[in-house]
Parts: C-alpha cells; sequence; structure tokens
C-alpha cells in the first residue's frame, strides 16, 4: 500500500476537526466542573475527534460547535469561561438549571451569537460589559436570577437587540437609552426593586440606587 502523501497530511491535519478538537476540550473542561446528577452530559467523550456527536452539542457542515441546548437540565455548578471559546457559536441554552457564580466576561468573546438564554438560574453579580461586543446578538435573556449593579449602558449599541429580559434580579441604576432600549416594554425590567426608570436625557444620575 503506498504511503500517503505529505500534502494529504498536512491537509487534514489543518480541517476544521482540529478546531472542534478544541472545542471539544473547552466544552469537556467546563464539564468537569459541573454537577450532572441526571448524566445529561454522559455523551461528552473527550476522546473523540469531536464533539459534534456530542448530545446537547450542534455543529455546522464544518464541525464547528454552532449550538449548545442544556436548557431544564438540572445541571449546577459555575457557567465556565471556557465557554468564551466556542467562536462559532450561535446559540446558548442554559436555562431553568441550578447554575451559579457570575456571569463570565468571556462570553462577550462569542461573536457569532444570536441567542443567550440563561433565566431561571441562581447567577450573581453583574451583567457584563463586554456583552456590547455581541453585535450578532437577537435575544438575551437573563431573568429570574440574582444578578446586581446596573445595566451596563454599553449595551445600546446592540442594534440587532430584539428581546432583552432582565425582569426578577436584583438590578440598580436606572435603564438605559437609545438604541434598541427604544423598543423594550417595561415589563422587561420588572421586579427589580432598586431599577429606576429610564435615564430622562441625563436628568437622573446613571448608577443612581446602586
Amino acid at each position: 500500500m503506498a504511503p500517503i502523501p505529505m500534502l494529504l497530511v498536512l491537509l487534514f491535519a489543518a480541517s476544521p476537526a482540529s478546531s472542534s478538537n478544541s472545542e471539544g476540550e473547552a466544552l469537556h473542561a467546563w464539564r468537569a466542573r459541573l454537577t450532572d446528577p441526571t448524566n445529561v452530559l454522559q455523551s461528552w467523550d473527550p476522546t473523540l475527534v469531536n464533539p459534534c456527536t456530542w448530545f446537547h452539542v450542534t455543529c455546522d457542515p464544518q464541525n464547528r460547535v454552532i449550538r449548545l441546548d442544556l436548557g431544564n437540565s438540572n445541571i449546577s455548578g459555575p457557567i465556565g469561561s471556557e465557554l468564551g471559546r466556542l467562536e462559532h457559536l450561535q446559540y446558548l441554552e442554559l436555562y431553568r438549571n441550578n447554575l451559579k457564580g457570575k456571569i463570565p466576561a468571556e462570553l462577550g468573546n462569542l461573536k457569532n451569537l444570536i441567542s443567550m438564554d440563561l433565566y431561571g438560574n441562581h447567577l450573581q453579580g453583574e451583567i457584563p460589559k463586554s456583552f456590547a461586543k455581541l453585535k450578532s446578538l437577537r435575544f438575551l435573556r437573563l431573568n429570574n436570577n440574582k444578578l446586581t449593579g446596573s445595566i451596563p449602558r454599553e449595551l445600546v449599541v446592540l442594534s440587532n437587540l430584539k428581546i432583552l429580559d432582565v425582569s426578577n434580579n436584583d438590578l440598580c441604576g436606572t435603564i438605559p437609552i437609545g438604541g434598541p432600549f427604544a423598543n423594550f416594554p417595561l415589563q422587561s425590567f420588572d421586579n427589580n426593586s432598586r431599577l429606576n426608570g429610564p435615564e430622562l436625557q441625563g436628568l437622573v444620575p446613571y448608577d443612581f440606587g446602586c
């Protein structure tokens, strides 16, 4: 049998599988810090070439991870900063679990993200200002957590954002104006006892009530 030409070997080494394998390593590193009582992550085998055969993971034709669907999965632990390495991710669905800790700023690296659903967890800390880099984001649901601090003013640059829900948290300050915030209903901000109304053209200090 003739040896495989070196050019083909090099092409294989540079294939998208190498990219998706690094994505698999990131996902498995996150999994190691999670509690998974119902074994929904049992198929996440790090010895496979890429994570595209794992349950709850969807890839594009180039074997790049584009969806992570773990809503209602009974997992607990942190949202790992490793997820920021899934640079092709479009949908991050982690709603209604027992996730705790802060939302990592590294999620702002997911430049292709369309939807981020983190609602119904026990997340604390502030909404990362790095979310302002998510120019493709259309849906951001952070409601029913324990988030504090103000709503980052930087988010007014997200011109594609259609849905924002930060209700049922402990946010403070004022609601930004401008950009997509002109179209969000007040219900998107309900039940944040320290959150005041819109900025009223700068008459109300941005951090008023924080």
